[in-house]
């Protein structure tokens, strides 16, 4: 039987993951688990250096909040390589268990105790004037923004959906996320939660200065292109996960619509999702 190799992603900065880090890797050598970590945290902790090269990971796991998680799944789903996330940090909706689970989904990661889970992704490009692309094309797990540096102005915004006329918003920003990320920035300016295995993308207005302005719930095919309206006197910037990407400026518009690549989510148990989230939104009143 093949030795299970993790990559484990650990965030050190947060107290509790230095704490827990040695414990884990002494507990991973001792139910026969191979580990990597990055290069930075390698030499010092004795292990292989995850490179993104040979010898390949089974799987990677996050030791840290959401934002630790999406900084490595956003790598991991460009490699195909499955995730999975120990929370230690606060809300923590994109993780699988708690750091004092973590042993226990260790061994059951090395017994092979697994599904796994296809989360669908959003993909955005920038199309200029002239009707080409400028740049590369940006992927999302949780969502895209577009908002201006100084939200103390508002942003005007013309959308269409499948090049149809769809509305236009003033906003301090308009947010564009999967289902997985419902429970992200989206759901923090008001939208709503969407269980997360759908195949939809989620638009919602931040601090909409028009009271009729409402989330919007459409299906991942569609087809979303955001335009500036004339009246806005500036450029936004489009970030993707929390992460700058660039900007758009007047006469181009940012088209948004599912991507073809999936994320690869390792589920160790059949927690229901909607327990989940009056538990986890409940507890962290």
């Amino acid at each position: 039987m093949k030795k299970l190799c993790l990559g484990l992603f650990p965030n050190m900065k947060i107290d509790k993951v230095q704490d827990s880090l040695p414990a884990i890797l002494r507990e991973c050598a001792d139910d026969g688990i191979a580990v990597q970590l990055p290069p930075e945290w390698a030499r010092a902790f004795g292990t292989d250096a995850w490179t993104g090269g040979t010898p390949a990971i089974d799987v990677a796991v996050s030791l840290g909040g959401d934002g630790t998680f999406l900084r490595m799944a956003r790598c991991m789903v460009e490699k195909d390589i499955p995730v999975f996330g120990i929370n230690f940090g606060h809300l923590g909706f994109l993780a699988e268990v708690d750091a004092d689970c973590a042993r226990a989904a260790l061994q059951a990661l090395s017994r092979g105790h697994l599904k796994e889970e296809r989360r669908h992704l959003l993909q955005l490009r920038v199309v200029g004037t002239d009707g080409r692309q400028e740049g590369d094309t940006f992927l999302a797990i949780n969502e895209f923004v577009a908002a201006r540096d100084n939200l103390s102005t508002i942003n005007h915004f013309a959308m269409w959906i499948n090049h149809k006329p769809s509305g236009t918003y003033a906003a301090d920003g308009l947010i564009i996320s999967t289902a997985t990320g419902s429970t992200a920035y989206s759901l923090s300016a008001g939208g709503p939660l969407v269980e997360p295995g759908l195949d939809v993308m989620i638009i919602t207005p931040i601090a909409s200065h028009n009271l009729s302005s409402r989330p919007l719930v459409i299906p991942a095919s569609e087809l979303v292109q955001i335009q500036l309206l004339q009246e806005n006197m500036a450029d936004v910037v489009l970030s993707s996960d929390g992460i700058s990407l660039c900007s758009l400026s007047q006469g181009e518009r940012a088209e948004i619509t599912r991507s073809p690549k999936t994320l690869r989510l390792i589920r160790l148990t059949d927690r229901d999702y909607y327990e989940t989230w009056q538990e986890k939104l409940i507890r962290n009143l």
